[in-house]
């Protein structure tokens, strides 16, 4: 019994590293020099209730140095200042174009009905997002982001980070999983079959949104407008990546369990939605982190062949940091990645935790 249980424990053990292994192709990677085509750009921002986030945030992004830019935000029915603010800053620089959304009772509480909206008011091809709790990291975010729109590249992935909270576990946890996320989206890209993409931090023309029929294919679903987009759209041939330094956004993390909890059932949520193979994928994936972490305590306790059971977490240990450090270091998030195997155990059963509490009630509202 405990030689056949060594050996299910190998064969997971495989798997883990086939997947780390695949995830060296945006790790090891580095940036390209691409020409600048300088594209009139429109910056897309959806607000609900985010009168503080945009009074905060919104500055960074009209002190971006980019020369041909404008900034939709969406007013979603905010029930605060949300539309007052944006009035304030509109009236000192004309840049700011409002769209206004009031509840509709067909699309209530529905970000993809206020994108729509947004995406129809913009006047250029080239639509940038991000969120009103996010701030650029650099005066050339837009330029960054922007230069990845060469011939035949219609879609753009970036990174959007959290902020740094010194001391908080909770923030640790949080950044770390979204650069265990941003390692398999960048990965995947390279690799030719691009997945999901962070709004946050995104760009993509409006010619690929009408292509598509905008958000049509999902529009019942309540979350997605960014990762379900993406999964349909998103090509080998027409999918750039984006990682420099100056084309990272930072946002405001959640800072409680509870609301990070609810943050994460609402991205999970959408996820059953996705290609088949990237379900099977992604699937594989998380099971054979849980099966890996519950076989290796088996064998301990059971003192099966231990030293071939630790020499086994040894490699894989020392794989999954050489992962980590190169990518932490290229989306500057390195301070997470000396916890990694902690954070990485908490997380596995957080997850599960979150799946399980899918299956019994899935989020309704964006927010």
């Amino acid at each position: 019994m405990g030689t056949i249980l060594l050996g299910v424990f190998i064969f997971v053990s495989l798997i883990n590293l086939l997947y780390f292994f695949s995830f060296f192709s945006f790790s090891t990677s580095g940036l390209k020099n691409k020409l600048h085509p300088n594209v009139p750009v429109s910056v897309i921002i959806c607000a609900k209730n985010e009168q503080e986030n945009l009074r905060n945030f919104l500055p960074s992004i009209l002190e971006q140095d980019y020369s041909n830019f404008e900034i939709i935000i969406i007013n979603d029915a905010s029930s605060d200042n949300t539309l007052q603010v944006i009035e304030e800053f509109q009236k000192i620089d004309a840049r700011i174009k409002i769209v206004n959304v009031q509840n509709n009772e067909a699309f209530w509480a529905n970000k993809k009905y206020a994108l729509t909206l947004g995406i129809k008011k913009a006047k250029n091809k080239h639509l940038l997002f991000t969120d009103a709790d996010c701030a650029p990291q650099s005066r050339n975010w837009i330029t960054e982001m922007s230069r990845n729109f060469q011939p035949g590249n219609t879609i753009v992935l970036g990174y959007g980070g959290y902020f740094q909270h010194t001391g908080s576990f909770l923030n640790k946890l949080i950044r770390f999983e979204t650069l265990l996320t941003a390692i398999q989206y960048f990965s995947y890209a390279r690799l030719g079959s691009p997945y999901m993409g962070v709004g946050r931090n995104l760009a993509y023309t409006s010619s690929q949104f009408y292509e598509l029929k905008g958000f049509a294919n999902h529009l019942h679903l309540r979350s997605g407008d960014d990762d379900l987009f993406v999964n349909e759209a998103a090509t080998a041939e027409n999918t750039a990546i984006c990682f420099h330094p100056d084309s990272i956004t930072r946002s405001v993390p959640k800072r409680n369990f509870s609301e990070w909890f609810h943050q994460k059932k609402r991205h999970v949520s959408v996820a059953g939605n996705y290609k088949t193979k990237h379900k099977v994928l992604l699937s594989a994936f998380y099971i054979s982190r849980v099966l890996f972490w519950l076989l290796l305590a088996s064998l301990l306790i059971l003192q099966v062949y231990p030293r071939i059971v630790l020499a086994i977490l040894g490699v894989k240990l020392i794989t999954e940091a050489f992962v980590y450090i190169k990518a932490a270091h290229k989306l500057n998030e390195k301070d997470v990645i000396w916890l990694f195997p902690f954070l990485d155990l908490f997380l596995i059963f957080m997850q599960l935790a979150i799946f399980i509490s899918n299956l019994i009630s899935k989020p309704k509202h964006w927010k």
